[in-house]
Order: structure tokens, then C-alpha cells, then sequence
């Protein structure tokens, strides 16, 4: 039997059921760029029995948010309709024996992903308006998915919002709304008898010095990491042949000069290297020749599993910046 840590790392190093479900009759995505994470959720659910006969996952971001996701399709296997349905964000984390309390939005984030599939499988619309409006502007997480995560998994405190959600916890700038937004639901739970009145979160519970230790920042577009833009190339649907087309002339042709390309690719590494470093490494420039990229990594990048989805975000990235695909290859 594994223990909890065993379990969890299983899953990210040998996730189960990774990769693109062509036959998949239900989809469903959450998460982005700005947000950190992103997982996407494809099965195949039999029309005759209402059953999920295969389910698979593409992910991007830390370990727990690859074993949440590969968790969420082994659990999903076989079950009915329903019944899959009513899977938690809890059930997910407990399936994997446990997750760290700053990681419990990657159980969240899956079961964010599995519900719009459903929706999307029954017809339903899966975003309504006021799902959409964010909360926490720097994040872009809505105030429905805060509510409905508050209650789910009854939180009580402004710091357990955070780790579920990653809401308010990269600047203050949310924090009033979000924390007032906490105090209505509690007070609501309390009502329903879902929690006890001297557990419920009250406005001003948080000392303001935790607050005034958080920087306030402007929020930045949002990006789905699936489109075909900024998704590493593993993540990209095949592209549909085009047809031939006459070679550019040299007066089509657009060439940036070797500062304005060192710029560029500098620009793009500084916008990556928060996501990274949230994680717990790093990503540097060590140098540029022509059409190759040499970056340094670091921190938690180094030795990972992972680090070929890393290093294909990276390019994805710089390709989308420059306008044209470079080569990123990495030293140490």
C-alpha cells in the first residue's frame, strides 16, 4: 500500500491516462496562463448505459495539479453519469491520500474541469455571466467558483480560500471583496447547519499586518493555455494542412535586428518566470546564437519529470512574442 506521499507522487511521475481523447464526447477545461494551472478534462461517455468508458487529461502546471488531474480520470472510470457528477474536490484530494494545504486548488481546479464537461455533455451552458465576472482580477477567478468552493468544502478562513482558489493571494487589491464575499456565505452555511456559528469566518478576523505585507498589482490578460498560441506543442491539436502558398517576398518579410530580438525574448521570459517561480524554480537566459535559445533552469525545474513541458511552454512563448519558432535548449 502506498502512503500518502507515494501515492501522489505516482501519480505525477506516472500519470495515467495523459494525453488526447480523439473520441471524446464530453469536454471539459479550467484554468489559464494567469492563473497558473490549467487542466483539461476529455471523455467518452456511453450514450446506451450513461456511463464514462474512457477519460483522459492534459494538464500544465505543478506535480499535485498533473496527479489531481490523472486521480480525477482513474476515479472517473466506469462510473455512471451521476454518480461521477457528484464527485468532490475533497474525494479527489483524499484519492490521492492527501494533498498540502497550498495545493488543494489542483483538486479544485479538476473538479472544476470534470463539472463543464458535464454540463457541456447534457447540453447545459457551462458559464453564465456572472460566473464569469472576477472576483480577483489578477487571477481571474470568478465570484461563483469562490462561493460554491466556500460551501463544497466548507472554508472558513480567508487563507483557506487562498488555497483553494489561489484567490486574494497575489495581492491585496481583491482582498475586501473576497473577505465580505466569505463573512455572506459563512453566515449562510450557518443558517443551513452546515457549520457552527463560532466557526464562520467574521469580517476584520484577519490581522491587517497579514494584509499590508501583500503587494497591490494590476492584473494581467488572461490566456487559455490550450489555444494554439501559447499551448507547448504537446498540448496543440493537429493542424489542418493549409494550402500552398507563394513564398514570401523580401519586401513581406519582417527580420528584428539582434537587440530588438534579445529584447523581445528577455520580455518573455520575465513574464514566464512568476509562473515558474510560484512552483518553486526558475527559468534564465544564458545566451542567444541566430535561432537558438540557451536558458538555465532552476529550483524545482531541475530533474523534473516535467521539464520538456516546461522548456515547450518556454518556446511556445518566445515563438508567440518574436513571430516565428526558435529553439530553446537548455544548459546547465
Amino acid at each position: 500500500m502506498l502512503d500518502n506521499l507515494d501515492r501522489l507522487d505516482d501519480h505525477f511521475v506516472s500519470p495515467r491516462n495523459a494525453g488526447v481523447l480523439l473520441q471524446a464526447n464530453a469536454v471539459g477545461s479550467f484554468g489559464t496562463l494567469r492563473w497558473g494551472d490549467s487542466v483539461k478534462l476529455m471523455l467518452r461517455i456511453d450514450r446506451r448505459t450513461n456511463r464514462v468508458d474512457r477519460a483522459q487529461f492534459q494538464a500544465f502546471g505543478c506535480s499535485a495539479a498533473i496527479a489531481a488531474a490523472s486521480a480525477t480520470t482513474e476515479m472517473l472510470s466506469g462510473k455512471k453519469l451521476d454518480d461521477a457528477a457528484a464527485i468532490s474536490a475533497a474525494d479527489i484530494a483524499d484519492y490521492l491520500g492527501g494533498l498540502p494545504a497550498e495545493r488543494m486548488y489542483c483538486a479544485v481546479m479538476s473538479y472544476e474541469a470534470l463539472q463543464r464537461a458535464i454540463v457541456a455533455y447534457r447540453g447545459g451552458t457551462v458559464l453564465q455571466k456572472t460566473d464569469a465576472t472576477p472576483s480577483c482580477k489578477c487571477l481571474g477567478v470568478s465570484q461563483m467558483m469562490i462561493e460554491r468552493t466556500i460551501r463544497f468544502n466548507r472554508l472558513t478562513s480567508m487563507e483557506q480560500v487562498t488555497q483553494h482558489t489561489k484567490a486574494a493571494g497575489s495581492c491585496s487589491s481583491c482582498f475586501k471583496q473576497i473577505e465580505g464575499l466569505l463573512a455572506r456565505v459563512n453566515a449562510e452555511m450557518v443558517e443551513d447547519g452546515l457549520i457552527e456559528k463560532r466557526d464562520a469566518y467574521q469580517l476584520g478576523s484577519t490581522p491587517q499586518r497579514a494584509l499590508d505585507l501583500k503587494p497591490r498589482g494590476e492584473p494581467q490578460p488572461g490566456t487559455n493555455i490550450f489555444s494554439a498560441k501559447i499551448a507547448p506543442a504537446h498540448l496543440r491539436a493537429t493542424p489542418r494542412p493549409e494550402p500552398a502558398r507563394a513564398a514570401p517576398t523580401a519586401t513581406t518579410t519582417l527580420e528584428l535586428d539582434a537587440p530588438t530580438q534579445a529584447t523581445l525574448i528577455a520580455e518573455a521570459l520575465d513574464e514566464l518566470r512568476p509562473h515558474l517561480k510560484r512552483d518553486g524554480g526558475d527559468c534564465e537566459l544564458v545566451s542567444i546564437e541566430g535561432n537558438i535559445v540557451y536558458v538555465r533552469l532552476s529550483g524545482n525545474c531541475v530533474g523534473c519529470q516535467l521539464s520538456s513541458v516546461t522548456l515547450s511552454g518556454v518556446q511556445a512563448k518566445l515563438a508567440d512574442k518574436i513571430g516565428r519558432p526558435l529553439r530553446v535548449v537548455p544548459v546547465s
